[in-house]
């Protein structure tokens, strides 16, 4: 199903929401982490490096949006009681979590499975997928809480139709299509909508990495389709489920 990106926010059409987004400190990460603010959304910004979300974070203040909240959270090398510890601050904080962004992820390295690192592997799949999975399972009890809630999982085009030399990262953003659909069966009775989402080509670090001799310039900027993601965090999109959603 595509998805318009040319959407116009409504000043706090997300008022009293709260929604975490992954790798919220660059890319379409930040964009949509301002644009979600902009609508009024308390974003929980979680990222690794923290100088950078605080770059962010800067940035939504600045714009005079509401004010996010920085957590600095390491998806490689979390524990259980790691996500356990996120739980329980977002309840003692918030007491519900209305979206969860899974947009997080590295392109590991372009080669052969035949001659693929191992540890780069484990290393893609732990951030790309086993992260998701595990801060999804920790968040349904906070998901639950909320009359209305999202889980939205940034997938690829090499998710939904396979391509050589894509490795690690084909392979996670294929599971990733599937954790999305399993989970939109097992929630469908719920108040949780599950669906994954193909943003396109964006012009991004990361697609500069898997597209280093294209023109980054033809590119659209992350900012064009961000607004989108304002729409999929809406009441307007209580109808959504177990979708394979593309910007177009």
């Amino acid at each position: 199903m595509n998805i318009s990106s040319n959407y116009q926010i409504t000043q706090n059409e997300l008022k009293d929401k709260v929604v975490l987004v992954t790798g919220a400190n660059r890319g379409f990460g930040r964009a949509m982490t301002l644009d979600l603010a902009k609508a009024g959304a308390t974003v929980i910004m979680l990222g690794r490096d923290l100088a950078s979300l605080e770059g962010v974070y800067d940035e939504v203040v600045d714009a005079h949006y509401q004010e996010p909240v920085l957590y600095p959270f390491d998806l490689e090398g979390a524990t259980p009681e790691h996500y356990e510890q996120l739980q329980a601050d977002i309840f003692v904080n918030f007491g519900q979590l209305d979206g969860l962004i899974h947009n997080a992820g590295i392109i590991g390295t372009m080669m052969p499975i035949e001659q693929y690192d191992i540890k780069l592997w484990y290393s893609t799949m732990q951030i790309n997928l086993n992260a998701a999975f595990m801060l999804t399972q920790f968040l349904i009890p906070a998901l639950n809480k909320s009359a209305d809630a999202r889980i939205l999982f940034l997938s690829s085009s090499v998710g939904r139709e396979a391509r050589a030399y894509w490795g690690a990262y084909g392979v996670s953003k294929f599971a990733l299509e599937g954790l999305s659909k399993t989970l939109s069966e097992e929630l469908e009775q719920t108040n949780i909508c599950v669906n994954s989402l193909d943003p396109g080509r964006m012009k991004t670090e990361m697609r500069r990495t898997a597209y280093p001799a294209e023109n980054a310039d033809n590119n659209p900027l992350p900012e064009t389709k961000s607004p989108a993601m304002v729409y999929l965090m809406s009441n307007k999109t209580a109808h959504l489920n177990g979708e394979q959603l593309t910007l177009e």
